[in-house]
């Protein structure tokens, strides 16, 4: 790592729900939590930010005992190396008060004397399993990020992110995109992408563990739902002639692809749980 890095502290944020398609992005921060040595070092409260109905307390046993554990946003130190740590933030996205919780997000972040806030997200798009999965890369002085075209709701990510650039932060924002037709289960290809671009914006090579062979494992399942519908197959070269030719005005939609989806994620439930006789 270059000097000038190691002057620099970095925290990187992931929530779930919206934000989080096939939980690509908060599986970073558990990636991380589960490769390197952690503490928890902080924790924004329940009370304020969320409704209940929507993300509800789950009840656990912890030693032998029941307990309700109440959705909160946790911040954790990682110990990367001797001369290196990460901190990092992880949630449910917070149903209320989004400019507060932002607010207490960086308090925390001054806290630790962080200098560069990444904020991680992902989302379903029309990008084939095939190819490497899209990331969108944007920074605090970027108004409109890599898509300048995008209008529409955004989510707590890119509040935070933006709050985090008018408060003097070094801020970055990384999207992936899932493939819409194989949504519903885990994508490590997805994770792994994104821990590559922190990694690059870190000018760090951070442990990848085991996401080489999910990646490799996740793709070879979907090559097999590919093999086995002929629409969904065609469906799939249709996005990567578009990839391939970098032609990010072509509309790759289908009259199909909603059915396609559909299709797909019943097949994936039937592999999942085979029939027994």
């Amino acid at each position: 790592m270059s000097e000038s890095m190691s002057k620099r502290r970095f925290m990187i944020a992931a929530f779930g729900g919206w934000n989080d398609a096939c939980q690509a992005a908060t599986d970073v921060i558990r990636h991380l939590l589960n490769v390197y040595e952690s503490r928890e070092i902080g924790h924004i409260c329940c009370d304020s930010y969320y409704d209940y109905q929507s993300s509800r307390p789950m009840m656990c046993t912890i030693q032998g005992r029941k307990r309700i554990v109440w959705p909160e946003t946790t911040f954790y130190e990682i110990e990367i190396d001797e001369h290196t740590k990460l901190y990092v933030e992880m949630g449910p996205e917070p149903n209320f008060h989004w400019s507060d919780f932002c607010q207490r997000s960086l308090r925390f972040a001054d806290e630790y004397e962080v200098t560069d806030m990444i904020t991680i997200g992902s989302m379903f798009a029309e990008c084939a399993h095939t190819r490497a999965l899209p990331v969108s890369n944007s920074d605090g002085d970027d108004d409109t990020g890599d898509d300048d075209t995008y209008s529409g709701p955004v989510g707590i990510p890119t509040v935070l992110h933006y709050a985090a650039a008018e408060d003097g932060f070094e801020a970055r924002s990384l999207w992936v995109s899932v493939p819409q037709y194989l949504g519903g289960d885990e994508c490590p290809a997805a994770t792994m992408r994104l821990l590559e671009e922190v990694s690059a914006i870190m000018d760090l090579s951070l442990e990848e563990g085991d996401l080489p062979s999910q990646a490799e494992k996740w793709r070879a399942k979907a090559d097999m739902l590919v093999r086995c519908n002929d629409d969904l197959s065609d469906y799939v070269h249709h996005l990567e002639r578009h990839m391939d030719e970098h032609s990010p005005g072509h509309d790759v939609s289908t009259p199909h692809a909603r059915q396609l989806v559909e299709e797909t994620e019943e097949f994936l439930r039937s592999f999942d749980h085979p029939a027994t006789e």
